[in-house]
């Protein structure tokens, strides 16, 4: 279905108005409305969420709620630049708020301190968006399926060494708009030939055009049937990260963390044992994911939490504003190639 977009009341305080100047020129009035009107959950304040953060409150969302549980360690500091260097042993969400809420005054920011695990579910009602970083699988497609039923978009990623994800699930009717040169109709005079007749493109005007798009579960997303005809056809064009993504949740599913750079030798051991297991389980050869996989694969990043933490903020912002083509569902990102792939699952 496709409709031009109506345009709704465009009142904005001059304060507003003077700090989203850029945002309104770029994305438009309406949209940036709907920004400042959006509240969000981001789990995890690590490298890639302080990114994220940094991004939701400069884009001027309504208010973005910081939840972690876990204590600034050092080696969490080195790529997260909104806690400050003598925080150490204090919560890394509460010690990241300061810093964030300086970024915009005009973003409620808020700390949570509690596990997101201990969350019942209609704590994430409260929410139009949720982000999740580093969760286990379990507790994703739990929240993915919860926010589902409300109609709350999720998103995921993480950033583990030189590889990065982001997933996006917006639901089974996600709408949005796109601006399209506007089309004029052709002539109708006798005189002007068939060519006058056919529609053309003035690149001069443009118009706002909504679009639905339908969006597949997490669930679905990560448990594909590689064995069928379909899903087999696609496996050339799906990135190895797809994979290596599937083996570093089990791992955190197994181990309740993260492979760690003072284990190096143990758990790069571990995490080739894991590959084997999970590709056989899905009938798959263990060539699709080479054993030099484990030399890139360890802590945070900070130049890899800056590019996947930029299109995961902006994949929110595009998504609460309504405005711009979506990704569907997953972005990986390999900075060994120095690029982002683009993938989709069970898209409609």
């Amino acid at each position: 279905m496709i409709d031009t977009i109506e345009k709704e009341d465009n009142i904005i305080s001059e304060e507003e108005a003077a700090q989203y100047d850029r945002q309104i020129r770029l994305w438009g009035l309406d949209a940036q409305k709907r920004l400042r009107g959006s509240r969000v959950l981001l789990v995890g304040l690590r490298g890639l969420g302080a990114e994220v953060a940094k991004n939701l409150i400069l884009a001027g969302v309504k208010g973005l709620t910081l939840l972690d549980h876990e204590q600034v360690t050092e080696e969490s500091r080195r790529a997260q630049f909104l806690i400050p260097v003598d925080a150490d042993g204090q919560n890394q969400a509460q010690a990241s708020l300061e810093r964030a809420q300086l970024l915009n005054p005009m973003v409620e920011v808020k700390a949570d301190t509690d596990a997101v695990e201990s969350k019942p579910d209609d704590f994430f009602f409260q929410f139009d968006a949720v982000c999740l970083t580093r969760c286990s699988k379990d507790l994703m497609v739990r929240v993915d399926q919860l926010c589902a039923s409300r109609n709350i978009k999720v998103f995921c990623g993480d950033v583990s060494g030189y590889h990065g994800y982001m997933f996006s699930d917006l639901g089974k009717e996600h709408h949005y708009v796109e601006e399209k040169p506007k089309v004029v109709k052709g002539s109708n005079e006798a005189n002007d030939g068939p060519e006058a007749k056919k529609p053309k493109v003035d690149p001069n005007e443009t118009t706002m055009v909504k679009k639905t798009v339908s969006f597949c579960s997490l669930k679905e997303a990560l448990e594909v049937d590689w064995t069928n005809e379909k899903a087999k056809s696609n496996l050339k064009r799906t990135p190895a990260d797809y994979f290596l993504l599937q083996v570093l949740l089990k791992f955190r599913t197994d181990k309740g963390r993260d492979p760690q750079p003072d284990s190096f030798a143990e758990d790069s051991q571990l995490l080739l044992q894991i590959r084997d297991d999970v590709l056989e389980t899905m009938g798959l050869s263990s060539e699709l994911l080479p054993n030099t996989f484990v030399s890139y694969c360890f802590s945070e990043m900070a130049p890899v939490c800056a590019v996947v933490g930029g299109v995961l903020g902006q994949e929110i912002v595009k998504a609460l504003s309504q405005r711009d083509a979506p990704h569907r569902n997953f972005f990986f990102f390999d900075g060994l190639k120095g690029s982002g792939v683009v993938d989709y699952f069970g898209s409609k």
